[in-house]
């Protein structure tokens, strides 16, 4: 779409303002860091919407903003399309939230899905009140590419020619870092050299870091901590292997939607170890890209 055609809404954050200036369309923050489908929000979006003359609407979150749809198509909005990820799929399993997800849908023209597994999961709720459409998230082959040079990673932190397998992650449970660790207990009897780059951060890491103490391996795992999106490309291109042994938590509730990051190490030319949760097996071509695998067993 034209940048002339496009205006955003969104939460606030503290470097907003020099972001959004060097957009080619303008951009309207809400005045918190946390945006949700309240009366004050539908109230100041529908008021952007109409100021703009905006027609169509696109929630970049279908659970919970969606939930603006009716608001919105009252003061205007004559076609909405909601994005889903995947949380939508634990939402889907309990009855308060699938009543919310209803609400979405009759609101809304169409809602999109990762994969198979979410499309499923949607459309007993979905059906005959929104039309679903599949809509993949693509990977930018120019920035993810094969002939990355991997070698500043590799010497920032180490690595050498070691075989490395490299993990690109939010640190949380249902990533699975904690059985990669356990598998490289495993693997190091076989190759003694190989290393485990996790590269991510979040509130997991000091379990993860104790985990690794514990089987003894600690001083080969990296945890590289947050690293901008401009260098991730570099940081997967370092690993010989990708592995994120994804799993299914809470009852359903905590489940993987599709998982960009392997497309990405698959663009970079890596093979990819996936857990076998919710929608992650979409994102691999077993036995051709990687192989699917029981993010439980570190055997």
């Amino acid at each position: 779409m034209a940048p002339d055609s496009v205006v955003v809404y969104a939460s606030d954050h503290p470097a907003a303002a020099e972001f959004d200036a060097a957009q080619p369309f303008p951009v309207v923050r809400h005045p918190t860091r946390t945006l949700l489908p309240t009366l004050p929000a539908r109230r100041r979006v529908a008021r952007v919407l109409r100021a703009h003359e905006c027609e169509s609407v696109w929630f970049g979150a279908a659970a919970p903003l969606g939930l603006m749809a009716a608001s919105l198509r009252a003061a205007g909005a004559r076609r909405l399309v909601a994005t889903t990820h995947g949380h939508e799929v634990g939402w889907a399993a309990l009855p308060g939230a699938r009543a919310a997800l209803r609400r979405i849908a009759d609101g809304c023209d169409v809602i999109t899905y990762l994969g198979e597994y979410t499309r499923s999961r949607l459309s007993p709720l979905v059906a005959g009140r929104a039309e679903l459409a599949r809509l993949t998230p693509g990977v930018d082959v120019a920035v993810f590419d094969p002939d990355i040079d991997s070698g500043p990673v590799r010497d920032r932190y180490g690595l050498g020619r070691r075989p490395c397998v490299v993990c690109v992650s939010r640190l949380v449970p249902r990533k699975g870092q904690d059985v990669l660790i356990d598998a490289l207990a495993r693997v190091r009897r076989s190759i003694p050299d190989v290393t485990l780059l996790i590269v991510g951060s979040g509130p997991y890491r000091e379990r993860l870091e104790r985990r690794a103490e514990r089987r003894g391996v600690r001083g080969h795992v990296i945890f590289t901590g947050a690293v901008p999106n401009s260098q991730l490309p570099e940081h997967f291109a370092a690993g010989d292997v990708f592995a994120m042994p994804c799993r299914t938590r809470r009852r359903g509730l905590d489940v993987e939607g599709l998982g960009i990051v392997y497309l990405e190490a698959s663009a970079v030319g890596l093979p990819v170890i996936a857990g076998n949760s919710g929608g992650a097996p979409d994102a691999v071509r077993e036995g051709e890209t990687g192989y699917v695998v029981d993010g439980r067993d570190a055997v």
